[in-house]
This record gives structure tokens, sequence and C-alpha cells, in this order.
């Protein structure tokens, strides 16, 4: 046996017993109330057969939206400047297997104001959609309840607002539930068309979308994530380095990163320049669209873990000096640059107060 130095031994001793003791492992050190608890117990809320499916419109979207608006609240985030937590588009037109019928439908919206005195007027936004496809056909369960679409990245959203609501980000961090993504992006597509903050001044956008389940059609994705658009803004490289901490591995999907990014909601807001894309875990699942994409089916250890490397980059964007910004190199990004070239041409808007 090889005797160790004293000096040598006792920093061997000192980092093996911090490494035991967790103190350097992000996983269970970072965002402690980020537990598989935590987003379980909204996912079997938003995804239970007393909310019909969440069809836009229908009773079960209005009773999703008033529970994530309360979720908000308790959390602290800020409401908007009338006192609620609910953007309103009234009179929409939704084209329904029914037919086309108007009702008022509303993108929940809460927000946490940045600490710099600078960056406090420029934005991260975190979204996710709260509709699903309803309950329709005569099966033995017609109720389509959308467990990892999307109750999964709604329930990630709201606990990732709880974890970063004291961490005093240096830009403003606001979170969206979007109505109507099932029926063609219709609340993401309202918001860019009535944003809330400023369009020029929203630096980012990370979407929340199917991250509950693991078992993908091309097998596990246990500690995997991956990201529309992948190499098409600096989110990507953000996303990478924060996963790598948590042990995660981020990759680029070689088909469906390119795919699936004009699929989900982020795609409303890069239409009009914002660097938005959307995280994912299994791009497809068997129940994808499915009666059977049921709650006991998501994997809740691992749909805690997604939410933490979510929530580290999200953090890192709201500190970081310098804004995401597109890389034109990628032809696919290349539209969306020049739509956020023509975005910072606009006139200033005022900062809020």
């Amino acid at each position: 046996m090889i005797r160790l130095a004293r000096p040598f031994a006792a920093a061997c001793f000192l980092a093996l017993s911090l490494f035991s003791s967790g103190a350097q492992n992000p996983e269970t050190e970072r965002f402690p109330t980020l537990t598989p608890a935590a987003v379980r117990r909204h996912v079997y809320y938003l995804a239970s057969d007393a909310l019909g499916g969440r069809g836009t419109p229908s009773e079960g979207l209005d009773l999703a939206a008033e529970y994530i608006s309360k979720a908000f609240k308790g959390i602290g985030l800020l409401p908007l400047d009338d006192g609620t937590y609910f953007q309103t588009a009234k009179g929409m037109t939704v084209r329904t297997r029914s037919g086309a019928v108007q009702a008022d439908l509303h993108n929940v919206i809460g927000w946490i104001e940045g600490s710099d005195p600078v960056l406090k007027h420029e934005y991260v936004i975190v979204s996710a959609h709260y509709d699903h496809l309803g309950t329709f056909g005569e099966g033995e369960d017609p109720i389509y309840n959308g467990a990892n679409d999307d109750a999964s990245g709604v329930s990630g959203m709201i606990e990732i607002a709880r974890a970063l609501v004291a961490q005093s980000p240096r830009r403003s961090i606001v979170f969206i539930a979007f109505f109507g993504e099932e029926r063609g992006l219709l609340g993401s597509r309202y918001y860019a068309e009535h944003p809330v903050f400023p369009l020029k001044q929203t630096v980012a956008m990370l979407n929340l979308e199917q991250i509950g389940r693991s078992d993908s059609t091309e097998g596990s994705q246990v500690r995997r994530v991956s990201l529309t658009g992948f190499d098409y803004s600096t989110v990507g490289s953000v996303l990478v380095e924060v996963a790598k901490e948590f042990g995660v591995e981020a990759y680029r999907h070689p088909r469906n990163s390119d795919a699936y990014f004009s699929r989900s909601d982020n795609a409303a807001l890069a239409n009009v320049g914002i660097p938005a894309h959307t995280l994912t875990v299994a791009f497809q699942y068997s129940d994808y669209h499915g009666v059977d994409d049921e709650p006991e089916k998501l994997d809740y250890e691992n749909m805690a873990l997604t939410c933490k490397v979510a929530a580290g980059t999200i953090l890192r964007l709201a500190n970081e000096d310098q804004r995401p910004a597109w890389n034109p190199d990628v032809p696919a990004a290349r539209r969306y640059w020049e739509k956020w070239k023509e975005l910072m041409e606009r006139r200033p808007h005022p900062a809020r107060s």
C-alpha cells in the first residue's frame, strides 16, 4: 500500500466527503423544490377526467386557466397591469370538429421582475400550452387527457416559476400558459400580435412541450433533452452547458429538431424575430394524441430533472450580459434572423414602470 503524503491525503478526504454529501452535485443541490412529487400533482389535476381533455373552448379549459392563475398567485408571480393573470382574447373564432365557434379565451401570464436596473426591462419568456384535444368519439374512454401533451409542460412551468422566484434574476422572466395550441397556435399567435411585454425587449423564449414521457418510440430518453431549432440560435449552446452540469445530454435530433420547430408555440414568437425554441424529451411516443396519454405513464423522476435543466437554462439566459442571438450561418435560421433585424429597427417601446 502506498502511503499518501498527509496534506494530499487530507485534500483527497475533503474532496471525497464533498462528493459523497452531494455538496458539489447540482442535481441534488440546485432548485430543491423541483421534485417528482411537485410536478406530479399538477399533472394529475390538469389531465384528470374532470377537465374533459381541455379542448378549446371548453369548461375544462377554463378550469385549467383558473388553476394556473391561482398557482401563479400562490407562488408570488406578479400579475398584469389590471391585477389579474389573464390576457383575454375576446370573441375569438375557433374551428372545432362541430364547426366554427366564438369564445373568450385566456392566456395566463405571471412574471418575475428582474433585479438589474437596466436589464429588468428585458424579458425571457417561459411557456407551455394548457389546452389539449378535448372529448370526442364513441369509445369507452372518449377523453383525450393530454398528460404529456401538454399538462407536463404546464406543470413544469409552474414549478420552475416557484424555483426561480427567489433567485433574483437580472432580466425579468415571464411565464405564459397559452390557449389553443392544438387549434393552430392560437394563444401564442395572439400574444405575438398583442404583446404584454415589448417584443423588441424580449430576448428569448423557452417553450416546454412533452417533457414527461421518457419512453420515446426511438427508445429511452432518460437523462436526455432536445430542442427544436437546436442550432438556430445561441440558446442551444446554453442548454448544452447547463445540461452537462446536471449529468444530462442535450442533443440535436437529426430530423425532428428542425421538423418540429414550427409545430409548437415557439414558432409564433420566432416568426417575429425572437430566439424561441421548444424543449422536449420525447418527440414521439406511443400515445401521442391518443386517449391513453394518461398521468400514470409519465416518468416524474426524469421530468423533475428535466425541469432543473430548464430552470438552469432560463436563469442563465436571464443573467448573462449578452442577449441570445440567431445563427444566420444556419440556412434554416436565416429567415428568423432577418425578422429579428426588422424587429430591432422598430421604434423603441416605452419601458414598463
